[in-house]
């Protein structure tokens, strides 16, 4: 039996505190965790009506997972959370997140075979063209990020500077044509930020999110096929070529692995640059307690930008069979939404969360999961991207002013859109 058929429909009565609507996601960073922080200090698991749906589906609502512990609990016994029966915390047919989330709705065994076929194709000869490939595109973005800012005019960093290495880097990686990098680029930021209104307004979100889906889809299942026809000395073709125990990966699949690189592999490196740069220039003092050592420190740097910035706020599971977690019971079928956000703010995993500390030893942030199986197949990619572009940047940027940062509306990801930076001295206000 499906355990989702199981899962009781309106016994739970709600908590007061209201996680799931556009008013509470609307609200910035720190005060969404005030009321996190509330709800880590209540015995067990709180029960929380469902966000609006976008997609015709109906829930009962969810559990909210707001503790490091119990995260990690849910994030390392698949045999008792699946993945399968979804994990967006918004109400959505597991049928249309599979495509768009690729091996992230699957459980081990299954889950264990694509992640294998994935991890083939990043050869040790794969990951050092790769990391050559950063680091020179790296020395060219900061050269053309630092000519912006000796102009007249405020810069805007996110599409100056934080947007620009992710989005070379899977395109290098690839193989993805140079007039098709903006087209593919601006489809994987829409799908994660898919819930504001700058995108898409609440009637038309369906349709345009799955518009920005065809077109990351369509690219993938396009190049692979050019590559199982004429293979290149890249990634592409290393993934086409890719072979466990047998399988391999079809251009449908690739197609969906295509969505879920471009997405989660673009938009969390982007979004950590640039929340990244806002914390160093909002605490100058670590900024030069960084620049003293660089090389040496830029390592446990970026685990505090990526802690700081935690981009992705949560993902979601479902209770295979009755169980209990945090002296809560759950029933089979029921949702449970881990929230990454709270997990890297929880007090009894880190000391003193609330402070930008780039010294922070250890660190056991959750910015790329609760462990587990589904630990971010990439979060060497995203470091390794992080530490080069600074490594670049912090020693030749000079004194600079940000503005007022404008926010991504989502209950995803914490995203910036746009945040002007000048160089200090000049008119922030000149247009």
């Amino acid at each position: 039996m499906n355990p989702a058929d199981s899962a009781p429909a309106t016994t739970r009565r709600c908590h007061r505190l209201d996680i799931s609507g556009p008013a509470f996601w609307a609200r910035d960073f720190a005060a969404r965790d005030e009321v996190f922080a509330r709800l880590r200090a209540e015995p067990g698991l709180t029960w929380h009506a469902p966000a609006p749906a976008v997609f015709p589906h109906s829930e009962p609502g969810f559990w909210a997972v707001t503790r490091q512990r119990d995260i990690a609990y849910i994030s390392r016994h698949p045999d008792l959370f699946t993945s399968g029966l979804g994990i967006s915390m918004d109400p959505m047919p597991v049928e249309l997140q599979r495509p768009t989330t690729f091996f992230l709705t699957m459980d081990p065994p299954q889950h264990t075979r694509y992640r294998r076929l994935i991890s083939a194709a990043f050869t040790p000869k794969q990951v050092r063209r790769i990391e050559s490939q950063i680091r020179a595109n790296a020395a060219e973005i900061v050269d053309e990020f630092l000519a912006d800012l000796r102009g007249e005019r405020p810069v805007d960093l996110v599409d100056s500077l934080s947007r620009k290495l992710p989005m070379r880097t899977v395109s290098d990686m690839i193989g993805i044509d140079r007039a098709d990098r903006e087209t593919v680029a601006y489809a994987a930021e829409a799908m994660f930020g898919s819930t504001d209104e700058e995108y898409a307004s609440l009637e038309d979100r369906a349709d345009f999110f799955m518009s920005q889906f065809t077109i990351l889809h369509s690219a993938g299942t396009e190049l692979a096929a050019r590559r199982r026809r004429a293979p290149r000395d890249d990634l592409m073709s290393a993934i086409v070529a890719a072979e466990v125990d047998g399988h391999r990966l079809t251009d449908e699949e690739i197609g969906a692995f295509m969505v879920l690189l471009a997405s989660a592999g673009n938009d969390t490196t982007k979004q950590t640059t640039s929340h990244g740069f806002k914390a160093l220039v909002d605490h100058p003092a670590q900024r030069e307690w960084l620049l003293e050592d660089p090389a040496a420190r830029l390592g446990g740097a970026v685990e505090e930008f990526i802690r700081w910035a935690t981009p992705v706020v949560h993902f979601a599971r479902h209770a295979v069979t009755d169980t209990e977690v945090a002296g809560t019971r759950v029933r089979a079928g029921e949702k449970l939404v881990l929230f990454y956000c709270s997990a890297n703010r929880d007090e009894a995993a880190l000391d003193a969360p609330h402070i930008f500390d780039l010294t922070r030893d250890p660190n056991p942030h959750f910015g790329f999961g609760g462990g587990g199986a589904h630990f971010c197949l990439g979060a060497w990619l995203a470091r390794m991207q992080l530490r080069l572009l600074f490594h670049e940047l912090l020693p030749r940027i000079p004194e600079v002013l940000l503005g007022d940062p404008e926010y991504v509306h989502s209950d995803f990801v914490h995203g910036i859109k746009r945040m002007p930076v000048r160089r200090a001295g000049s008119d922030l206000r000149s247009r």
